[in-house]
């Protein structure tokens, strides 16, 4: 499998694209192949693979091992339970870099069936959110109809859903009810995400209200297992 030596993009940088792809598509999940192992399988030399290596160990998604080899080291992300904290506040407390793509914003009707969201009609967001660059999540947002109208003026690409809602609506956040479920991908799901079709999956359902009780939002998330998880502290009482 040779790179494309006809094309302006250097080498090492059409390598270190085939390598991150390898691990997102889960190809790659411990160690990735030798260097002689990837000079023989890309046509390339030493110097090319060495500076492929280096990018992705600068970025975090590789460590090399002394006499052991170069392993993925992509850290999970942490979302504690009762913590009510924005995806981009959990990965940035991670030490990584977040991001996110709008890929659909319009008001859309509410079934009967789906009681949990209390209106009529709802404005609803799609975003892939990314983990210093790899797509770890898709967060669906249902809003009231006023509230959608507000966050669509800001730069949905870059914003947090929270800090707009505090920050330039105004909105008092207060409480959230939270759960959880083991769900595969879907190829829709899967082709978004650049992961194989059934895939394990994290879904979480989370249904906001403000301090006065009000309906805010509701989220149906679904996030990459190997990527994502949630943890929460128990305690035991005596007696």
């Amino acid at each position: 499998m040779s790179l494309d030596y006809t094309n302006s993009i250097p080498l090492h940088i059409q390598l270190k694209k085939k390598i991150e792809e390898k691990i997102i598509k889960g190809i790659y999940t411990y160690q990735i192949p030798s260097e002689r192992e990837l000079m023989d399988e890309y046509y390339v030399s030493r110097s090319t693979v060495r500076k492929s290596i280096a990018r992705l160990v600068d970025e975090g998604i590789l460590e090399i091992r002394r006499g052991r080899g170069t392993f993925v080291s992509v850290k999970p992300i942490n979302d504690w339970l009762g913590n009510l904290s924005s995806t981009n506040e959990t990965i940035v407390n991670m030490g990584m870099e977040p991001g996110a793509k709008l890929i659909k914003a319009k008001i859309v009707k509410i079934s009967e069936k789906t009681p949990i969201i209390e209106l009529k009609e709802a404005y609803y967001f799609e975003r892939v959110r990314f983990a210093n660059h790899i797509p770890i999540g898709i967060e669906r947002h249902y809003y009231p109809v006023e509230i959608g109208e507000q966050l669509i003026q800001f730069d949905l690409n870059k914003e947090a859903f929270y800090d707009l809602l505090e920050r330039e609506i105004g909105v008092k956040l207060f409480e959230a009810k939270q759960a959880l479920y083991a769900v595969d991908a879907s190829k829709k799901n899967a082709d978004l995400l650049n992961i194989p079709t059934n895939s394990n999956l994290l879904n979480a359902k989370r249904k906001l209200t403000d301090i006065n009780g009000k309906f805010i939002e509701y989220e149906d998330a679904l996030y990459r297992a190997d990527m994502y998880s949630f943890q929460i502290k128990l305690s035991r009482k005596n007696g």
